[in-house]
């Protein structure tokens, strides 16, 4: 084969690879972004990929699939003062490029990291764990920075089982799903030994923390785990060795945010 004709082969499989990733829309995942204007916003994307299950940003691309291309150079030192400037810990990222038609796309991979949670700047001085959910990075709370919080594990408080404790278990086992406020009312404690309370059954898998409409909000994951909890005691649950990333779900699911299949150029 002719070498011209190798690199129009190459081009085509570059493009269609591209655009196979580009049609899959954004979701938990894969981010869009036009392009970067700011290194402290994409930081929150770099830090909620950390957090949760890793993904990838394709830079050079609109919200509806649409390939606008970049300045490969300039979006590079972008994302690298992102991870190193505006993240806490770095967050490590691979890239690449890739060509549509004649535009440019790059493709930031970002990996789960083992060194949760990793947090951004938000503002001077300011800085936030994130996490990505569905096709959003979603500000952490106090419970699940605690779960992720290496000292809060090898140092955790110790677990207290009294009829206050009771209530809040048989609530969740009638299918209840409580707020941070409405537990705190049940438990009868102060916030700082709610959230420990909460960062205890969450990071043990017993209890699930589901995204509402504005807050967090708690429910039984696991009744098997929870009967051990009551009948053999804590000692039996040991943080770490659980994932260092509990799961998350919101109470109603957005699924992927689609592209609009007319912004696709054509693979050929």
């Amino acid at each position: 084969m002719p070498a011209d004709s190798t690199a129009s082969w190459a081009h085509l499989c570059f493009m269609s690879h591209v655009l196979r990733m580009i049609a899959e829309g954004e979701h938990q995942q894969q981010d869009f972004k036009t392009r970067i204007d700011d290194s402290r916003k994409i930081a929150r994307t770099l830090v909620a990929f950390a957090n949760a299950d890793g993904g990838r940003l394709l830079i050079g691309v609109k919200d509806n699939g649409t390939v606008s291309g970049v300045r490969v150079d300039e979006e590079l030192h972008m994302v690298e003062a992102a991870a190193e400037m505006y993240c806490r810990p770095v967050v490590a990222f691979q890239s690449q490029v890739w060509k549509a038609d004649v535009r440019s796309v790059v493709e930031v991979v970002v990996e789960p990291s083992r060194q949760r949670p990793h947090r951004c700047e938000v503002e001077e001085g300011k800085w936030s764990a994130f996490l990505r959910l569905e096709d959003e990075n979603i500000q952490v709370n106090a419970v699940l920075a605690r779960c992720w919080d290496h000292r809060f594990r090898a140092d955790r408080p110790a677990f207290e089982y009294d009829k206050n404790v009771g209530k809040l278990f048989k609530s969740w086992r009638n299918g209840k799903l409580l707020g941070f406020r409405q537990v705190s009312r049940t438990v009868r404690k102060p916030a700082h030994a709610v959230e420990d309370l909460l960062a205890l059954l969450v990071g043990w898998g017993i209890v699930e923390m589901v995204l509402g409409d504005r807050n967090f909000m708690y429910g039984l994951a696991d009744e098997e785990a929870l009967v051990n909890l009551e009948t053999r005691g804590p000692a039996l649950f040991d943080l770490s060795v659980l994932p260092p990333s509990p799961k998350v779900r919101r109470l109603r699911p957005r699924g992927v945010r689609p592209v609009d299949p007319r912004a696709l150029p054509p693979e050929s």
